[in-house]
């Protein structure tokens, strides 16, 4: 087998494939001191691609290229989402859709839904509620190469939710080690740079180990 050499970033412009003020800033914040310059799909005007993957990597993919390949810059996106052991990895790439009410979204119906499947399949106790939420960056070229970076972060799924920091999912994840969910966690104790804990910053920190540090 051959080395597999990993493209390096060679300008400073960055194309962030999200329509989410939220994960724009994240990202900017993540790559300003490092003198890269973010701007969003939104801002060039780009409609948002249909996320037909089955694959975390494959839906980042795809928003990733859309913005690489009409843009001729770099771009980099994030596809995440919450995997369930007793649910077979649902809802996965499907996390979003689940919350899901024809007039936006209520994580607060997810979490539910969630929590009324565990309850068919009998999952009561905190060893049956186990699973993980996973992000996955890529770095998509306008040729169409790609790199990835992929977060995780292993927990309990806790019912009634506790918290209402965060977004999403977190007042029912309970991360091992803890114990507050991440609906308790401040966004610093999640995105800490010394040790990253939740999925996106650990992905993030893969990322910047590997393309921002060395530009």
């Amino acid at each position: 087998m051959g080395i597999v050499v990993m493209r390096m970033l060679e300008g400073r412009k960055l194309v962030v494939a999200s329509h989410n003020k939220g994960k724009l800033a994240e990202i900017a914040d993540l790559i300003g001191p490092f003198g890269f310059e973010a701007r969003s799909a939104a801002e060039y005007g780009l409609p948002e691609p249909a996320e037909t993957g089955t694959t975390f990597e494959e839906n980042a993919y795809i928003k990733a290229f859309t913005a690489a390949s009409a843009t001729g810059l770099p771009a980099l996106s994030d596809d995440s989402g919450l995997a369930v052991d007793a649910l077979d990895g649902a809802p996965g790439v499907y996390t979003a859709d689940w919350a899901e009410t024809g007039n936006g979204r209520d994580f607060g119906r997810a979490m539910a839904l969630t929590e009324a499947k565990l309850a068919e399949k009998g999952a009561v106790a905190p060893g049956d509620r186990t699973g993980r939420f996973v992000s996955v960056l890529c770095l998509a070229w306008p040729d169409g190469h790609a790199e990835y970076f992929r977060g995780e972060v292993e927990g309990t799924l806790v019912w009634p939710p506790r918290g209402e920091k965060g977004f999403g999912y977190d007042p029912m994840f309970l991360p091992d080690g803890h114990d507050r969910t991440f609906g308790e966690m401040s966004a610093q104790e999640k995105h800490g740079t010394a040790a990253p804990l939740s999925h996106r910053a650990r992905a993030f920190d893969r990322f910047r180990r590997a393309m921002l540090e060395h530009a």
